[in-house]
């Protein structure tokens, strides 16, 4: 309860009021002057490491503004030779590079402490002239190339991280060079672009709302060739206006002696936008926000190779979350839905797919947040391996903390346990998605799109293209809202001048007002109404922009005006079969036909091991710390290697899937060439299924069945192959 008069309470909250004012005004001064000194660097970025460069793209035969540099290890950091490479690659969605290694904990951070080496791919803020989409793609796959050479010792192929708009720029290249990568994670990216939910999910329906991607090309002419990665911040910006316009400078105001140093951290990459070429913008526009061609086939490169997500051999990682609002969940996992129908197309294309899905954190706080990297991306960076060996299938990786109730803690590492839970379509599907009816309608938005485009194309472009320069495109650029609000603050504006003495003295005489000060109480209640006055005006800019969108794309007469039938097939979204694809699956199908009574002591544990644990529909750290221990036991030249690892235990899963009563009656003729090794790996094998804690009772019956096989009589047939683990 504040006991003093109320004269004082008055005097001491406009005192307090007044340096807050004064010293937030010398924060946006800084702002302003940070991000003048930041633009001005060749590279600027915001990476917390020390970068060296390996490959510069602009020597590239295809040049393009991208770089591949090896991220120096901190004092301390100890790198481990056997273990593959992380490779960051940053999103060029507007802002500048270095999100993924803002701060030390930060998904190079935590790659780095689990021993990994660490590169990262960036870029500078101005495209090289002509460059495309598909150059930066290949660019990306001649660095991995590059760190995979500069590895040859490390035992599997480099991880690739990417964030938003990384992520599908990777997922691409991965389509162009299936066998390129290790593990690829994707965080926060948007595959599937018309996914989503009514009442959520709202920048989906921007492009149909503004009549297409006419105003990008627009936008790109006046830019004379050049697309302002500003624009792209605007976007993002205006998704909420409470945070932008109230939230983010109220919080910095109300905590101006601790938030000081962490906004600016923060708005010196917020306030560094790049630029796109207008090519490079109008390919992203209409093949991916609008167009959505990507997941669903559509695309091909200048050769003339279709782009098919399905010919990715990596496993794929996909990081999102509820709380996202740029990549929702729909958006991130739907293109699994777009490529297969069925559950069984996943293991018969032999693709590992893994999700996990946070509740709450925000699209930034995915690559930013200290508490994500220190769990989420700190989990996945020491599971790599062990995903890259899970069988072929869809997973959701559950993370939890470690408490006394937990089995074998001393298998885990750290905190946390990483478990993989089988899923199925039907659990993604669960989270909402297009009907018919909505398919219907953003083929119809994408279809006016081209309509627009083209008469932008044909009526006005040569206009604006005549009347553009690169001085009019530069003057344009330096006044656009997103740098104005920077540089009016900073020291370039003669009225900031006083700020910064009047902000010292301040420091020197800070007079901060009691916590329980009635004005500050109503100062908060204040901007709490604010805040919820700006949610309701978004909320229903949001709503009105959803019904508009629904009501005019889905009024038949549009459809029918743009040539859409409501009997019309779409093919847009769902990607269509491939006879070749499906003759290579018929194919290694009647291949491992003949592997069922094949195979030596490696296999038969691989494949004893997949047909107990296959009831229990999960796997965790604990059973491949067990199956690597065992692994590391055997000598150098004996040791499988993890690729290796990974093939003998994709054969065995396919095998039992296929036919599990063969496969383990089979068991016999695998293990009768090294009958002195049953015992042993009788024992290796308790180890790995009981890791994890006590089986179910299928568990345990499949596991007694297996012993009596591994006890039973020889068999008179020898086994034609032999592999150790």
């Amino acid at each position: 309860m504040y006991n003093l008069p109320v004269g004082r309470a008055i005097q001491d909250y406009w005192i307090d009021a007044f340096q807050r004012s004064i010293l937030f005004l010398d924060v946006l001064r800084q702002r302003g002057d940070i991000a003048r000194e930041h633009n001005a660097r060749l590279a600027p970025n915001v990476l917390s490491f020390t970068p060296e460069l390996i490959t510069d793209g602009r020597t590239l035969k295809r040049p393009v503004n991208y770089a591949l540099v090896r991220i120096v290890p901190p004092a301390g950091i100890v790198i481990n030779p056997d273990k593959r490479p992380f490779i960051v690659v940053d999103p060029r969605a507007g802002h500048g590079p270095g999100i993924g290694g803002m701060k030390h904990d930060s998904e190079i951070g935590v790659a780095l402490q689990a021993g990994h080496p660490c590169y990262f791919i960036g870029f500078l803020p101005a495209p090289v002239p002509g460059q495309t989409i598909e150059d930066v793609c290949k660019a990306e796959a001649l660095f991995i190339e590059t760190v995979a050479a500069r590895h040859p010792e490390a035992d599997g192929k480099p991880v690739v991280i990417g964030n938003c708009q990384a992520g599908w720029q990777i997922m691409i290249m991965a389509a162009m060079r299936p066998n390129l990568c290790g593990p690829i994670m994707l965080n926060g990216a948007p595959l599937s672009y018309w996914a989503g939910v009514h009442g959520k999910n709202p920048m989906r329906y921007t492009g149909g709302l503004l009549g297409g991607t006419w105003l990008t090309a627009l936008m790109g002419d006046l830019g004379h060739g050049i697309f302002d990665g500003a624009n792209l911040i605007g976007n993002f910006e205006s998704m909420n206006p409470a945070n932008t316009y109230w939230q983010k400078p109220y919080n910095v105001y109300s905590h101006i002696d601790t938030e000081a140093e962490r906004f600016l951290e923060f708005e010196t990459w917020w306030g560094s936008p790049v630029l796109l070429t207008a090519d490079e913008m109008q390919w992203i526009a209409d093949n991916l926000f609008v167009g959505n061609r990507l997941a669903p086939g559509g695309l091909c490169t200048t050769e003339g190779t279709r782009l098919d997500l399905r010919n990715i051999r990596s496993p794929i990682i996909v990081f999102c979350s509820r709380g996202d609002d740029i990549t929702p969940p729909q958006q991130a996992l739907g293109w699994i839905t777009d490529l297969y129908a069925e559950d069984s197309e996943i293991v018969a294309n032999g693709q590992t797919i893994v999700y996990t899905m946070h509740q709450n954190i925000g699209h930034l706080g995915i690559f930013v947040s200290g508490k994500v990297a220190t769990k989420e991306h700190a989990e996945f960076a020491t599971a790599m391996d062990m995903i890259d060996v899970m069988p072929p299938g869809l997973y959701e990786a559950v993370i939890t903390e470690v408490d006394e109730d937990t089995a074998n803690p001393e298998l885990i590492n750290g905190r946390y346990l990483f478990r993989l839970e089988a899923r199925s379509l039907s659990d993604i599907r669960a989270l909402g998605g297009n009907d018919a009816a909505d398919e219907l309608r953003f083929a119809a938005a994408a279809r006016l799109s081209e309509i627009n485009l083209g008469l932008y194309e044909t009526l006005l472009a040569p206009w604006v293209r005549a009347m553009s320069t690169e001085q009019s495109a530069e003057m344009m650029r330096k006044l656009h809202p997103n740098r104005v609000r920077f540089a009016m603050f900073s020291d370039e504006n003669p009225l900031m001048a006083p700020v910064k003495a009047l902000a010292e003295n301040v420091r020197a005489t800070r007079q901060p007002v009691a916590a329980d000060n009635p004005l500050l109480a109503m100062e908060h209640a204040a901007s709490d109404w604010i805040t919820t006055w700006l949610k309701a005006v978004g909320e229903t800019k949001d709503t009105l922009t959803e019904k508009f969108f629904l009501t005019t794309y889905g009024s038949p007469l549009v459809q029918a005006l743009l040539g859409l039938g409501t009997g019309e097939p779409l093919t847009g979204r769902h990607i269509e079969n491939d006879l070749l694809r499906e003759a290579t699956i018929a194919k290694r199908r009647a291949e491992l036909e003949g592997h069922f009574e094949k195979g030596g002591i490696a296999d038969a544990l691989a494949r004893a091991l997949v047909y107990i644990r296959l009831p229990e529909g999960s796997a965790d750290e604990r059973g491949f710390a067990v199956l690597q221990a065992i692994r590391d036991s055997r000598p150098p030249g004996e040791r499988l290697s993890l690729p290796a690892l990974k093939q003998v235990l994709a054969d065995q899963f396919l095998l039992v899937e296929f036919d599990a009563e063969r496969a383990i009656q089979a068991l016999p003729l695998l293990l009768a060439n090294e009958p002195e090794l049953r015992a042993p790996a009788l024992a290796a094998l308790h180890r790995m299924v009981k890791a994890s804690g006590q089986l179910s009772d299928e568990g345990n019956r499949r596991l007694a069945r297996v012993e009596a096989l591994f006890d039973g009589p020889k068999s008179s047939k020898p086994a034609t192959e032999t592999s150790h683990v």
